[in-house]
């Protein structure tokens, strides 16, 4: 009897260990977090500074009204990105959950405005890495004795090609074209196209080598109405981006936090060289006063202020669900406040700085050649890729100057290209954690394959217009701008105000500035529908015959801006087919203060309190115990 007891009890005993085993394998892997603050610092300013701050903020500044364009810009900076940044990254840091599953969590109907930021960051990981194998393959090539962009006598020039400041400085009368120094892409194109066609030019129709190598040697542009084949060394540069991008991040933040410590802060030093080599050459003033000068009459046109918002939304990376992915590996304790303000203050920092490095130069070229500014300044690849190595072959030593721009822009597009993915595979993480949480190199790997073999349609001999509609109608100031009023939206009116400023004092442990709470009730989705629906409104039909781009691209726009902006009302019709606790918080996250009214106006009920669904003490206990313990 005692035998058949004691191996009962052996059994079942064995039958317990192994049924702890089985579950321990299901169970996921705990979260990780931040090894400390500054890789947390390192990475949202990788993220957030980038190739925007470089080519696109000068050039906006310069076009519209110079000074005066501070004003809109910081108007939209002060009301609509602060705002919008501070949520998104402290909603990570209270859920500690990726972009999809964080808003599952404080209201499972809008489920959807996190897939649609997700579909936004998958648009970039396929097309934006494309940037930096243009880097890389510009960067080997500035290797050479003589720099390849500054000649016409190499195999891929055409008869129209003309070292200009050789032959040329000082020329510019009716029939010299300068098209290629600007960033509009009808003429980039235009003038691409035209290289099929000889008998369109007239007799002194003249183009720069930097042009020439742009379109004829790396592109290699074809007007043939397809893609064509593919760019065999762009494609290699493509996978060597992606190969140095996954090594980046295929240990998640572990790896991610480390290498931040160079790639976010060497480009400062690239910055700070080229200016103090910009500003000590000649005509760098006139670069300058350029970029500086005020125009007041410019404030009277509303494309200026759309400009404006454009660039805040794009620079501060908001609505894409990056900055509440990395804001999901902060410890719930963590100060985000004044995080999120430092780093707001860094990027609009760096991209005044950056101005004065770009139009300095630009400056100096202008100079150098004789030419007005308004021939020289360009934004975009116009200003990467032609313009600014023109300026830098005019100085002593162009191969050093042009290896270390290149190298700039290589890791300013690194940084927000591997964060892009991180965030991604964030999110499916956390959508699936006992599943692939175990499993995250074999993730990030299959992201990259798959993102790879996606954009080599971009680095085809067709593949410039693909990029070009992909860029423009992709991750839109349309669809920021309608996922941004949803999300103000959602947590000041649905999850409430009141209760979000709660979550966060119990977060820092003090109430943030009160006009933040006023802004996400109104001034911000106000400001975000306003401009919507002028971009909506004031937004011209393309003809693609008329821009020499091929039929088929253009009808891709309405497809790219369309996706993202469904998946809000399609997972709400999803969530009211299930019908139960649609805007219900999920009970595990940690309120201050559960009876509290979830929104107050000017001391007004206007959102009574709610309860998270099945919260009991022992709930309550259990939330307070993993939040302050960080996991």
């Amino acid at each position: 009897m005692a035998e058949t007891r004691d191996g009962g009890i052996a059994n079942g005993e064995a039958m317990e260990s192994d049924g702890q085993k089985g579950s321990a394998e299901k169970r996921p892997e705990a979260r990780e977090k931040w090894a400390n603050k500054t890789e947390f610092l390192l990475s949202m300013a990788g993220e957030i500074i980038g190739l925007g701050n470089v080519w696109r903020f000068p050039y906006l500044c310069y076009k519209n009204g110079g000074g005066v364009f501070f004003i809109p810009y910081f108007i939209f900076l002060f009301f609509c990105g602060i705002p919008v940044f501070f949520l998104e990254t402290a909603l990570g840091q209270y859920t500690s959950e990726g972009g999809i599953t964080a808003w599952r969590k404080i209201c499972p109907i809008f489920e959807g405005v996190g897939v649609a930021s997700q579909v936004i960051v998958i648009y970039l990981n396929i097309y934006y890495i494309v940037v930096l194998a243009w880097a890389l393959f510009y960067l080997f090539n500035s290797f050479w004795s003589t720099l390849p962009w500054t000649s016409c006598d190499n195999y891929w020039n055409t008869v129209n090609c003309h070292n200009i400041s050789v032959t040329y400085t000082g020329l510019h009368g009716p029939d010299t074209d300068w098209s290629f120094l600007y960033n509009e892409t009808d003429k980039h194109d235009n003038y691409s196209m035209s290289y099929q066609n000889d008998s369109e030019w007239l007799p002194f129709k003249l183009i720069s080598p930097e042009q020439d190598y742009w379109f004829h040697r790396m592109l290699r542009v074809a007007n043939s109405g397809g893609l064509g084949t593919v760019n065999a060394d762009l494609a290699m540069c493509l996978l060597l981006a992606w190969v140095i991008c996954y090594f980046c991040i295929f240990k998640g933040i572990k790896t991610t936090g480390k290498v931040v410590y160079f790639t976010a802060t060497f480009p400062y030093l690239m910055l700070f060289i080229l200016f103090i080599r910009g500003v000590t050459l000649p005509g760098a003033a006139t670069g300058i006063t350029y970029y500086l000068y005020p125009d007041i009459s410019k404030l009277s046109n509303p494309d200026v202020w759309r400009d404006a918002g454009t660039q805040v939304f794009f620079s501060y990376a908001v609505c894409q669900g990056v900055l509440t992915a990395l804001g999901s590996y902060n410890k719930y304790n963590n100060d985000c406040y004044k995080d999120c303000i430092a780093l707001c203050i860094l990027n609009s920092s760096t991209s005044i700085f950056a101005g004065f490095v770009v139009f300095s130069v630009l400056g100096f070229m202008a100079h150098q050649l004789g030419l007005p500014m308004e021939d020289i300044a360009s934004s975009g690849p116009g200003l990467a890729f032609i313009a600014y190595p023109r300026a830098l072959s005019l100085l002593p030593g162009p191969q050093f100057w042009s290896v270390l721009f290149f190298f700039m822009v290589l890791l300013l597009g690194l940084d927000s290209q591997f964060v892009c993915v991180e965030s991604l595979a964030t999110a499916l993480t956390d959508l699936f954690p006992g599943v692939l949480r175990k499993r995250r190199e074999l993730l990030v790997l299959l992201i990259a394959v798959i993102c790879f073999l996606l954009g080599l349609p971009f680095i085809t001999k067709g593949g410039f217009h693909l990029f070009t509609v992909m860029d423009t109608y992709g991750p839109s100031g349309t669809n920021l701008l309608f996922i941004a009023c949803f999300e103000t939206i959602v947590v000041a009116w649905v999850y409430g105000a009141n209760r979000f400023y709660d979550n966060i004092e119990d977060m820092i442990g003090y109430a943030p500035f009160p006009v933040l709470k006023y802004c996400w009730l109104f001034i911000t989705p106000l400001i975000c529908a306003a401009t919507l629906l002028y971009n909506l409104l004031g937004s011209k039909s393309v003809s693609p015959a008329d821009q020499f781009v091929p039929d088929w691209s253009y009808k891709l726009a309405p497809l790219l801006t369309v996706i993202p902006m469904v998946c809000i009302p399609i997972f709400l019709f999803i969530s009211l087919g299930r019908g139960r606790n649609i805007i219900t918080p999920s009970s595990d996250l940690k309120q201050l203060r559960p009876n509290s009214p979830r929104l107050t106006l000017f001391n007004r009920v206007i959102i009574k309190p709610q309860r998270s669904r099945h919260i009991q003490e022992d709930g309550e206990e259990k939330a307070n115990k993993e939040h302050t313990s960080g996991v």
